[in-house]
């Protein structure tokens, strides 16, 4: 059961920063908007940041880089939570977006960290890697 649950960790996370990825590029304007202003570069920031998590998607899906990609997404998540913060600290900044939904970012970013975590970075078990 481990190795599922580690194969459906590494599915959503790929699919999620796949998407997410994906969006730094196509809506380059909400991402820019959401960073906080004492942050320098916004525009180049957002699109590096976009370019790591497609790389760090694609690199979850070959099992040869998975743990380096992990790795880096693990990084990349906790590097954006200046922005969740932001967010949820100025949501008159934000009216389209519920005030509960900002807060919940935080506590998803915990669990996506979790899931990163367990699920590509953690050793496995010895059960599963024989």
């Amino acid at each position: 059961m481990p190795r599922l649950f580690r194969k459906i960790g590494i599915g959503f996370v790929a699919l999620l920063f796949l998407t997410s990825g994906t969006c730094h590029f196509l809506l380059t304007g909400f991402f820019v908007a959401i960073m906080p202003p004492y942050l320098p570069w916004h525009h180049a920031a957002v699109y590096v940041s976009g370019a790591f998590e497609l790389l760090g998607a694609f690199g979850l899906l070959v099992p040869a880089t998975r743990r380096a990609a992990g790795i880096g997404l693990l990084i990349l998540t906790i590097l954006v939570t200046p922005a969740n913060v932001h967010m949820w600290a100025h949501p008159e900044l934000f009216p389209q977006i519920p005030e509960s939904l900002l807060f919940w970012r935080l506590p998803a970013q915990a669990a996506l960290l979790a899931v990163i975590w367990f699920s590509m970075i953690r050793p496995a078990p010895k059960s599963e890697s024989g």
